[in-house]
């Protein structure tokens, strides 16, 4: 079982058909979100079995993402529920389909997190990120089960998915942030992440703040770029990128997550969720893992919102 932790939300993203300008608003239409819950949404539907760590309002934005996850076939035994309202994001869509949020969080449930008992036997992975590491109390909670996790030879997975407005502190969150990687395995993130968490400009820049992150402990870094791909990097030197899929983008809520998911789940179908596996991964491993991810983000970013792909969805 593949467990992912972090925040449940809910997005309000503008409607394609509502009118603005000339003083008007789009309506706003709400969609299930949140970077863990979309992962974990993902991996359900691409077949793996999943369960989600979380704290989920007893409100009814939070038993319809209850329904989310039953639906897609994801575990919920691992949910705690508080009385608290639902975490809301808005989006601001642009022409090119990329999306902006601003965040309402304060006395949100999922920020009242707390650690949970040990994880069951059956897990053999753990995913975390976005909001979730950033927002106090819950962030040291979910901290704690990253390094507990890990201790214990869980394959951890980080996807640290920033979002500026949320982070009082950057030079802490950074800090934060390179304390994590010794408990991490799998270390994906998007170039725009990386150039932020490097406090640095361009390709070569991303390159080196790689490798130095890899240096204090991850297996391998997956970094996205977009509709150019995604290349990883592992600790003796190697380097493999996969062009990105070629789509007619609607938005790209979810891709990120969605990439996530795939991730683990073809790394699962290679055998390789450990340290020691994903050492011995070739060229062509990667080269298969890496496209599996590319096509499952393109098919998300095909539809509005956050909509991962079944697994029928991908076969060639």
């Amino acid at each position: 079982m593949i467990v992912v932790a972090g925040e449940a939300l809910i997005d309000l993203v503008p409607s394609p058909q509502s009118p603005s300008g000339n003083g008007q608003l789009p309506a706003l239409l709400p969609r299930r979100g949140g970077g863990p819950y979309n992962t974990a949404v993902a991996l359900g539907r691409l077949g793996s079995p999943t369960a989600f760590c979380s704290r989920v309002s007893t409100d009814t934005f939070g038993e319809t993402l209850l329904d989310g996850l039953r639906a897609g076939g994801v575990d919920i035994s691992l949910v705690q529920r508080g009385s608290e309202p639902t975490t809301l994001a808005v989006a601001d869509v642009s022409a090119d389909g990329s999306a902006g949020y601003g965040f309402y969080v304060e006395g949100t449930a999922d920020r009242l997190f707390s650690l949970p008992a040990a994880l069951p036997d059956a897990v053999r992975a753990l995913s975390l990120g976005t909001c979730s590491l950033v927002l106090e109390p819950g962030a040291t909670a979910y901290e704690a089960l990253l390094r507990r996790e890990a201790r214990r030879g869980v394959f951890t997975a980080l996807d640290p998915n920033i979002r500026p407005g949320l982070i009082p502190n950057p030079d802490a969150y950074r800090a934060r942030f390179r304390a994590w990687l010794p408990h991490v395995a799998l270390l994906k993130l998007s170039e725009e992440d990386a150039l932020w968490l490097a406090e640095a400009e361009g390709p070569d820049a991303v390159a080196a703040a790689a490798r130095e992150w890899l240096g204090a402990g991850p297996a391998a870094i997956v970094l996205t770029h977009g509709g150019d791909g995604l290349t990883v990097l592992t600790p003796g030197g190697g380097t493999l990128a996969v062009p990105g899929e070629r789509v007619a983008v609607v938005d790209t809520i979810g891709a990120g997550d969605t990439v996530n998911a795939a991730l683990l789940h073809r790394l699962d179908a290679h055998d390789a969720l450990s340290r020691a596996a994903v050492a011995s991964l070739g060229a062509d491993d990667w080269r298969d893992i890496l496209g599996f991810a590319a096509r499952a983000a393109a098919v998300t970013c095909s539809r509005a919102g956050a909509e991962p792909p079944f697994t029928s969805e991908l076969l060639e």
